[in-house]
C-alpha cells in the first residue's frame, strides 16, 4: 500500500527545525501455522533543509507506530551532505541493490526534476535545483537508499541558502497552507454527492406548481359526473311503446316456427277384439 508523501515539521537537539516527509506505506502479511501476522512498514525521510538528511524503515503493527519508529530511526542517522547554494557540486551516480540513481546539477530556477522518492529526499535536504533519474529497480526503498548513497559521495564546500531566503520561504510555505481551503475525504464528499438532489430533480416541484390552476381544487368526482339531471336505470332499460309491437311481432313469429318444426304425436288406439278379452 503506497501513499502520497506528507511532511510534517520537528526540531531536533539543535534547535534545527526539522522537516519530516513519508514516503511510502505497506501492509506486510506473514503466515504462520496460526494463521497471518500483519504489520506496517513505513519509510519516512528526514532533513533540516540546510543539508543534513536522514532515512529510517520502521515497522509497527499500526501505521501511525510504524511511521513513529521510521521517524526516530532516521533522526538518528542524519547525514551532513555539501551543498552548491540551491544546487548540488557535481554529478554523481549510485547503486543500491538493483536500483541506480543519477543526480546532476541544475541552473538556478529549474526546480526538483525527479520522481517521488528521489524528490522526498532532495526537498528535505534543501536542494531546490537538480536533475535526477532513477534507473534499474523502481522500488521507494531502494530509490532512497541509493539517492543517500549518492548523496554521500559528494565533494565540496558546503555553502548552502542563506538563512533569510530559508525564512522567506518557510513564511511563504506557511501562508499558502493556512490559506488552503480543508478538503472533506472522499468517502464524505460521494455521500454528500449521494444526498444532495440534482438540479432537474430540484426543479421539478416548481415546473409543477407554475403548471398548477391558480384556482381553488375541483375534486374528481364532480369533474367527471355529468352536468344533466340524473336518469332511473328503470326508465333508461324499459322499452318505449313505438318498439313494444315489434317485439310482440317477433315473439309471435318464433312461437309459430317452433310449433312447425314440433312433430305431431301420434296415438294408437287398441283394436276391439282386445278389449273384449279385457273385459271378459
Amino acid at each position: 500500500m503506497t501513499t502520497s508523501p506528507s511532511f510534517q515539521r520537528d526540531f531536533d537537539s539543535d534547535g534545527g527545525e526539522l522537516q519530516e516527509k513519508v514516503v511510502q506505506i505497506r501492509r506486510v502479511a506473514k503466515v504462520v501455522k496460526g494463521g497471518r501476522n500483519l504489520h506496517f512498514n513505513a519509510m519516512v525521510v528526514v532533513g533540516d533543509g540546510r543539508g543534513r538528511v536522514g532515512v529510517g524503515l520502521g515497522r509497527g503493527q499500526a501505521v501511525p507506530d510504524a511511521v513513529k519508529n521510521g521517524t526516530e530511526i532516521a533522526k538518528k542517522h542524519l547525514v551532513s551532505i555539501p551543498l552548491n547554494g540551491s544546487t548540488v557540486h557535481h554529478t554523481v551516480n549510485a547503486k543500491f541493490g538493483a536500483s541506480r540513481v543519477l543526480i546532476k546539477p541544475a541552473k538556478a530556477g529549474a526546480g526538483v526534476i525527479a520522481g517521488g522518492a528521489v524528490r522526498a529526499v532532495m526537498e528535505a535536504l534543501g536542494v531546490r535545483d537538480v536533475v535526477a533519474k532513477a534507473l534499474g529497480s523502481r522500488n521507494p526503498i531502494n530509490v532512497v537508499k541509493a539517492t543517500i548513497s549518492g548523496l554521500e559521495m559528494l565533494r565540496g564546500e558546503h555553502n548552502p541558502l542563506s538563512d533569510e531566503v530559508l525564512q522567506a520561504e518557510r513564511a511563504a510555505q506557511r501562508r499558502r497552507e493556512s490559506n488552503r481551503p480543508e478538503q472533506p475525504s472522499s468517502r464524505n464528499s460521494s455521500r454528500n454527492r449521494r444526498q444532495e438532489p440534482t438540479p432537474a430533480a430540484a426543479a421539478a416541484p416548481a415546473a409543477a406548481a407554475a403548471e398548477a390552476p391558480s384556482g381553488p381544487a375541483v375534486p374528481e368526482a364532480a369533474v367527471e359526473a355529468p352536468s344533466g339531471p340524473a336518469v332511473p336505470e328503470a326508465a333508461v332499460e324499459a322499452p318505449t311503446t313505438e318498439e313494444t309491437p315489434i317485439i310482440e311481432e317477433a315473439d309471435a313469429a318464433v312461437a309459430e316456427k317452433t310449433a312447425a318444426e314440433e312433430p305431431t304425436a301420434e296415438v294408437e288406439e287398441p283394436e276391439s277384439g282386445d278389449e273384449d278379452e279385457e273385459d271378459a
